[in-house]
Formats: C-alpha cells, sequence, structure tokens
C-alpha cells in the first residue's frame, strides 16, 4: 500500500504506507534526508492546524508536510535545536551531580534554560565542566526517541517507587518528584474539563529520559559539535512561587553553526559591557541596596538625567494639548475591585490598612484618573480630554525576576488617558502614534516596530464597538504607510491595541510604549459625558504610554549610548580642567559662565570643575571614563586669550573662544543633537 502528502510547491509524493518525515525527506533527496531534524504536516482532514513534528513522526495519507532543516532561519529549527540543548545540558547534570532533580527547562528567545534541584551548590566555573559533559553526549550520537505513555506508567517512570523496566522499556523509578506534579497536574486539569485523560509524551536519549512534548532533533549529534554555550546561573522558585523550593537555573544558547554562536557571543559580551547596572555603578547614577530590594536609589547624577527626560517630556506633552495630573499612591481595595485590578492582578499589589479600611498601594494609575475624570460633570465640548501623568507604581515582583532598572517593584509610568467621542477616536489615535515616533527619534531611536493585536476569545464589548476600533487603528497605521505585524486575538480584554516595539543599537528590541483602547473600564466606573443631544454618553477611553517607564527606559538608554549619552542628556556635561592652581580662578570662571549661559537660554547645563591634584592626563582618563561629553583643559594661553581647550568626546578639538564654545554648546542642548550610538 502507499499514501501520497503534498510538498511546499504543490506537487504530490508517493510513499511506502507507515513512511515518516525523514522517509519522505529520503524520498525527495539524500541531502536533504540528512539535513532533515523534524517536519511541519497539516492533515487533509483538519488543514486549519499545522503540526511541527518528529522526523520519525509516521505520515498519512493526504496530509501536506515542508521538511525542516537546521539550514536558513527558520525559528522552529532554532527553537527545536535549543530545547533538545537544554536535555542534553540536563543529562550532562545529572551525570556529573547524581541525585539532581529536573523541573522545566523551555527555550527562550537566542537560547534556553534549564532549572533543577542539585544535591550541591555549582558556580559559573562548573559550567565548564557541564559543557564538557555535553560534547561527550553529542559524540556519543544517542537517538532522541519520542514515547507515548498512558498516565500510569509515566508516573510509574518519574515516581519514586523501585527501579525497573516499564512495559515500554523505559526505566522506572527515576524519583524526579517535579516531573511528577506535572503529570498529576495534566490529570487534574483533564478530569476538570471532563476531558479524556491523555497520554504522556516522553523523550529518551540514553539513560536520560524526560517528560516533554517535542519535537526534537533526531540524535544527539545533530547538536553539533562546538555550537553551543552555557552562559550563565540564577536562582528561580519551582513554579515562580517563593514558597516553593528554589532551584538553580541553568541558561544557555545553541546555533546552527559556530560562527552564529561566534557572532551571538561577540554580541553577548558588547551587552555585557553595555550592562546599565554595570555603567550605573560607574557612572554613579543609581544604586540597591538589601534594605529595599527591587526598589531603585538615584543618586545625584542620576537625578540630573532623571530631570533631562522629564523636563522633555513635560515639555512635548504641553505642545501635545496635554495636561499632567497627580493621583494618590494609596487608595481604597474597593476602587481596585470596581476596576478589576483585584481580580486580576491582587497577586501583585501591596496592601495596607488605614483606619480599619482596607487599602492598596497602586500598580496602575488609571483608576485614580478615572476619578478625576468623574470629579465634575463633562460635556462633549471638553472632550478630547488628554490627562498625563507621572504615576509611580508599586508590583510585587519575585526576586528572582528583578534586574537592575529593567525589572523593579516601583517605576514610574510616563501614562496618559484621553477620553474622547466615538467620532474623535481616529484622530486622537493618529496624534498619539505621531507622538511617539516624535519622542522615539528625539531620544535617538528611528528603527520602531510596530504590532496591531486584535480580539481575544475572552472579551467584553459587542462585535460593533470590537471593529470599529480594531479598523480605526488599522486606518491609522495604514494612512501613515507604517508597516506592522498583526497579533490576531492578543488584544486586551477590554479593546484592541498598538504596541511599539524600539530598536538598540545592538539589535535588540524593547517593548515600550501603547496605545489601548478601552470600553470597559469607563462601564465599570460609570463615566459619562453629556452630548450635543443633552444625552448622557459613554467615552472612549484611550490607556497610552510612550516609554512605558522612565526607570526603564533610562536602562535602555544608558545600554544603547554605552554611557556616552546625548549632551541634552549627559548627567555632567562640560568638565573643566585647570592645568595649574593658577588656573584655578579662570576655570572656575568658565564653569559659571558655561552655567549662565544655560539659565539664560532656559537650559539646565550641568559643567563642574576637577582642580585635584592629579596630573592632566589623569583627570582626563577619568572624565573620559565619566562619559562626560566636553573636557575644557585651561592654562596659560587659555586665560590670555579667552579661550578652552576642548575635548569633544575624547577627540582633541583644540582651542576655541569660549563664548563661541558656549554657544555652540547652548544650540546642540537646545535642538537635541544625537551622537553616533557606537
Amino acid at each position: 500500500m502507499t499514501l501520497r502528502v503534498t510538498l511546499p510547491d504543490g506537487s504530490p509524493l508517493e510513499l511506502d504506507d507507515g513512511a515518516s518525515v525523514r522517509d519522505a525527506a529520503a524520498a525527495i533527496g539524500p541531502r536533504l534526508a540528512k539535513a532533515a531534524i523534524a517536519g511541519r504536516v497539516t492533515a487533509a482532514a483538519d488543514p486549519d492546524v499545522t503540526l511541527l513534528v518528529d522526523a520519525s513522526a509516521p505520515l498519512r495519507d493526504g496530509d501536506s508536510i515542508a521538511i525542516v532543516t537546521l539550514k536558513g532561519d527558520d525559528p522552529d529549527a532554532a527553537d527545536i535545536q535549543r530545547h533538545t540543548a537544554s536535555h542534553v545540558m540536563a543529562q550532562a547534570i545529572v551525570r556529573l551531580f547524581p541525585g539532581a532533580r529536573y523541573a522545566i527547562g523551555p527555550t527562550i528567545e537566542n537560547g534556553f534554560y534549564y532549572d533543577l534541584q542539585l544535591p550541591e551548590p555549582i558556580a559559573e566555573a562548573d559550567l565548564a565542566r557541564i559543557e564538557k559533559e555535553m560534547a561527550k553526549i553529542v559524540s556519543q550520537n544517542l537517538p532522541v526517541e519520542r514515547y507515548e505513555l498512558p498516565v500510569d506508567e509515566a508516573l510509574a517512570v518519574f515516581g519514586a517507587g523501585e527501579p525497573g523496566t516499564g512495559a515500554s522499556g523505559l526505566p522506572l523509578g527515576l524519583d524526579q518528584q517535579f516531573k511528577v506534579e506535572l503529570i498529576e497536574d495534566l490529570v487534574t486539569a483533564a478530569e476538570a474539563t471532563g476531558d479524556e485523560v491523555p497520554t504522556i509524551s516522553v523523550y529518551r536519549q540514553g539513560e536520560f529520559v524526560d517528560l516533554c512534548r517535542g519535537p526534537h532533533l533526531p540524535s544527539t549529534n545533530k547538536l553539533g559539535s562546538g555550537t553551543f554555550k552555557l552562559t550563565s546561573l540564577a536562582g528561580a522558585y519551582w513554579r515562580g512561587d517563593e514558597k516553593n523550593p528554589m532551584l538553580t537555573r541553568v541558561y544557555g544558547t545553541a546555533f546552527p553553526s559556530k560562527e552564529e554562536l561566534a557572532a551571538y557571543l561577540e554580541a553577548l559580551e558588547l551587552a555585557r559591557q553595555r550592562d546599565h547596572r554595570r555603567i550605573g555603578r560607574d557612572l554613579d547614577l543609581f544604586s540597591f541596596h538589601e534594605e529595599g530590594p527591587g526598589f531603585p536609589f538615584f543618586h545625584p547624577k542620576g537625578m540630573r538625567l532623571w530631570n533631562a527626560m522629564v523636563d522633555f517630556w513635560r515639555a512635548e506633552h504641553v505642545k501635545a494639548g496635554y495636561e499632567e495630573i497627580s493621583t494618590p499612591v494609596i487608595l481604597r481595595r474597593e476602587l481596585w475591585e470596581r476596576s478589576g485590578h483585584w481580580d486580576n492582578y491582587k497577586e501583585n499589589m501591596y496592601f495596607t490598612q488605614i483606619d480599619d479600611q482596607p487599602y492598596a498601594v497602586k500598580p496602575m494609575n488609571c483608576p485614580g484618573g478615572l476619578l478625576i475624570y468623574k470629579s465634575r460633570r463633562r460635556s462633549y465640548r471638553d472632550l478630547p480630554l488628554r490627562m498625563a501623568e507621572l504615576g509611580r507604581v508599586h508590583r510585587h515582583e519575585m526576586s528572582g525576576v528583578l534586574h537592575g532598572l529593567f525589572r523593579v517593584r516601583y517605576f514610574t509610568q510616563d501614562d496618559a488617558h484621553i477620553y474622547c467621542t466615538p467620532e474623535q477616536l481616529e484622530e486622537e489615535v493618529l496624534g498619539v502614534v505621531r507622538f511617539m515616533q516624535h519622542i522615539y527619534a528625539a531620544f535617538g531611536f528611528a528603527d520602531v516596530k510596530i504590532e496591531l493585536s486584535t480580539r481575544p476569545d475572552k472579551s467584553i464589548g459587542s462585535d460593533e464597538v470590537w471593529e470599529l476600533a480594531e479598523g480605526v487603528l488599522a486606518r491609522v497605521l495604514e494612512g501613515e504607510s507604517i508597516d506592522y505585524v498583526l497579533n490576531p486575538g492578543d488584544g486586551a480584554f477590554y479593546g484592541p491595541k498598538i504596541d511599539f516595539h524600539i530598536r538598540d543599537v545592538m539589535g535588540r528590541t524593547w517593548q515600550c510604549g501603547t496605545i489601548q483602547v478601552d470600553f470597559a473600564m469607563p462601564e465599570r466606573l460609570d463615566i459619562s459625558y453629556t452630548g450635543a443631544d443633552n444625552e448622557e454618553h459613554r467615552p472612549v477611553m484611550i490607556h497610552r504610554a510612550l516609554l512605558g517607564s522612565i526607570e526603564r527606559f533610562m536602562g535602555i538608554l544608558l545600554e544603547h549610548y554605552g554611557g556616552n549619552l546625548p549632551t541634552w542628556l549627559a548627567p555632567q556635561q562640560v568638565l573643566v580642567l585647570p592645568i595649574a592652581d593658577r588656573h584655578a580662578e579662570y576655570a572656575a570662571s568658565v564653569m559659571r559662565a558655561v552655567r549662565a549661559a544655560g539659565a539664560e537660554a532656559s537650559l539646565t547645563l550641568h559643567a563642574d570643575v576637577d582642580d585635584r591634584g592629579e596630573s592632566v592626563g589623569k583627570r582626563i582618563r577619568d572624565a573620559q571614563l565619566q562619559k562626560v561629553p566636553y573636557i575644557l583643559v585651561v592654562g596659560d594661553r587659555e586665560v590670555e586669550q579667552g579661550a578652552v581647550g576642548v575635548r569633544e568626546r575624547g577627540e582633541d578639538k583644540g582651542a576655541r573662544p569660549l563664548a563661541e564654545f558656549i554657544g555652540d554648546l547652548v544650540a546642540e542642548v537646545r535642538e537635541r543633537r544625537l551622537p553616533e550610538a557606537g
């Protein structure tokens, strides 16, 4: 008997009954058979569903099939390789540390990790040992085999029972309690929904057996030699719950070729050198302390940078027609229940009691802004109403995920809420999109990726309202000739949204801005406006953040520029160095002249004098390490000529008249000129 499958170009391929994806690849050609690692299969009976399957997976008559290889830029292939690498790493660790229990080992962007409970602590130095054992497993060319087990046998395989061999041929009594818990949860979930208890898929390579959905590489040698690297260690609670055991998380990465791995590791080293935590420490911008884990402490120079960002933000919002508001950090629990945050977000909130009443520290600004809207009657003549807030919010993040300014327990959202009529919605969204692009460009981010997310399965509101909102967002983007990625079903439950992802100099993307159309909150908090017909109407609410978080955006800026910030943002813009003590008075006068010119131009110019007893060369090197844009060296000639010796970002520009230098500096800061982000 034969079966027929269809290839991506539409051509048919006849195979023997029971043929696998690998057999299909072999029928096409020997080179493809050697390169095949998996397949994408679409069954004729269910053409809307395409499954990623192992190379050994059997095919059925009428299937459509595409062969997956590690060649090219296939994200599925990279994911399969990294997933197998995580299993190989776990196998190596269990070999080196007998008694280790393995929990979960997913892929992540550009890599993978595995959480394990180890019989003894390990350190970064142990990663080389683990890599060596991984290379041994690769060289052993162990087949990676899939098994489908009934629940009882799966529990016997991973449970703590007597060692032996199951009906499938797999070993029993592996004593992997995290896997047992996951299997039991699958059974509980099936029973709760009345579904049939599923079979349990597991994979085996040599003596290592793991619970997994797959797919995987056909054998360990397909992982390749020199194509993977373990990168770091961290702690992580089992299932992210601090009440559960703390596990050791081992991170790694893998690429199809040694060259791609080398390029990635080079980029990783560049990112390490540009780590905002390191720059923040070196430039004396901020710090973290055990007395407040996850709560950043900003130093004087850090506040200079903060204020430069915020001053620009405020000035631009005034131009764009926003009014700034401020709402309390602590509000009654009842408000959070009405807004829906209590049901959906209480695990991430902080609470307190005031006058025996329950209160919550705000995790978001929206409900407070709505109370301001409700503080008086609103007319259609008041709309659109644009209210912006630099609101300090607090969220209870697990200690294991805290990461510098990128993941903190308090941060400042540059929020805004726009209340408008349905007829005004398109114009307001267009204004925000253009405003976003303007703000990002001012900070040096011209490459912006945009995503449009539409109605999810669980949502509120009528079909007509959703169609209106989604249509508005799409028309705005298309009208501006903006390319965007459509994310069907990924919108908020209350409305569709546009997300903005900026790309930094290292090619990383950061989701910062968002525009969300909300029909739920106006309903929940019962806000309205009086229309021209003298009837009450429900406004449309736009949630909007530009930078997302001042703290996080500061970290992004520091890494994007490597600490060499644009002069208008630099916490120390000018440092004057007198060559000798006799030049100190002139140096001080230069500093005062720069500061005065800034004040006269309604700008803040940060100028200081370094008159330490160190050599000029040492002071120049120190200033360069502090990323000072302009170092002004003054000696006898400069005093006589009313000039300054200018070093701009490490490059000697020679002597210039002081007035001329100050005029150019004022123009550079006023125009917010940008240096190369390199």
